[in-house]
């Protein structure tokens, strides 16, 4: 289905017509605040996020976009609520997409100068519907809060833009129930071919967020729907970028970087697993050019043979240490060792 969705440009990169899934984050600082502002998206994109969404809830904040832009190098969404002139203003400022509810900025005249300022600055506009702010009329018409009033709610938005001759859009049809999203996306694949963001929104902390998001996402874009996604989590934005390309990484719609696995640790292991396998991921983080599997395994007495599927791997118990490749012992050394052991492999990988 991605390969079928109308293409659209953000800023310096390309989305739908089956290009690759792009990642998405928001920032969590006040927008006007430039320098703390810059400073997370600068850590966003090394962490490999694509395009950063900042809110504009005020003219400090949209007239940030155009100093926060000398200094980044991904496309910046401007989210705004209710607020026409905010949306007008971000875009005059270099936002490149806005993201806007076109029922809740105010009458047709408002509308029609969003559109008119989008096509004057060639900015894309995302329409936004949470399953929480569905229309009393859509409630009341499918008997409550549905995936078939989300799809509609969101239809009735992208007409509007249409009336003004606009279609440089990207949708987007958010809820925490994780089925009921699934659905909707579902349905509104089958209405439309603009280009879909995907999300669980309000997915919640770490652990559940994580666990809502992944299977959400895993079943939207395993049918081949969407083109790109944010996992939404309560806490430091890295997470979601992470936990996005683990996500796209294991639906095989991504490549590059190192798959770390590592076994669940028992009364055998005699080393700090999780300890090692914490510090093996975050000097995994560095090495995204490398596109193997990397083993952390407890024991030197199943190791090797846990490890066969995977391109290298250590395994560490009773003060020495394994290290793995492609199912074969290599060499011993000592536990304390084995980290930078794997490390010198994984500069000398391809040379």
């Amino acid at each position: 289905m991605r390969e079928g969705t109308k293409i659209v440009s953000i800023g310096n990169r390309v989305i739908g017509g089956g290009n690759p899934i792009l990642i998405q984050s928001m920032t969590n600082t006040r927008t006007e605040d430039v320098e703390a502002t810059v400073e997370q998206i600068l850590k966003l994109e090394k962490a490999g996020c694509d395009i950063i969404r900042s809110t504009a809830n005020s003219e400090a904040a949209a007239k940030a976009f155009s100093e926060i832009k000398k200094h980044i190098h991904i496309p910046i969404v401007a989210d705004i609520h209710f607020d026409y002139k905010l949306a007008i203003m971000a875009m005059e400022n270099g936002a490149d997409k806005i993201r806007i509810n076109p029922g809740n900025i105010g009458g047709p005249e408002r509308i029609k100068a969003v559109v008119d300022a989008a096509k004057a600055y060639h900015v894309p506009i995302r329409v936004g519907v949470n399953s929480g702010s569905l229309e009393k009329d859509l409630v009341a018409k499918y008997g409550g809060v549905t995936a078939e009033g989300i799809v509609e709610s969101a239809l009735d938005k992208v007409h509007i833009l249409e009336e003004y001759g606009f279609e440089d859009i990207v949708i987007s049809i958010k809820s925490s129930d994780v089925l009921m999203c699934v659905k909707a996306h579902e349905l509104i694949a089958e209405k439309t071919a603009y280009p879909l963001h995907v999300g669980i929104t309000e997915a919640g902390t770490l652990t559940r967020g994580n666990i809502k998001s992944a299977i959400g996402l895993g079943l939207i874009l395993h049918q081949g729907i969407g083109d790109t996604i944010r996992v939404s989590l309560t806490g430091d934005p890295i997470n979601e970028v992470v936990s996005a390309k683990l996500i796209l990484k294991t639906l095989g719609l991504r490549e590059g970087g190192i798959e770390v696995v590592s076994c669940p640790t028992c009364g055998r292991t005699s080393i700090d697993l999780i300890g090692l396998a914490n510090q093996v991921e975050n000097l995994a983080a560095d090495y995204e050019h490398l596109n193997i599997k990397l083993a952390v395994m407890g024991c030197v007495v199943n190791g090797p043979g846990e490890a066969k599927e995977a391109d290298i791997g250590i395994a560490g118990g009773n003060g020495e240490g394994l290290l793995i490749k492609h199912g074969e012992i290599i060499k011993k050394v000592p536990e304390e060792q084995l980290l930078h052991v794997l490390e010198e492999e994984l500069k000398n990988w391809n040379k």
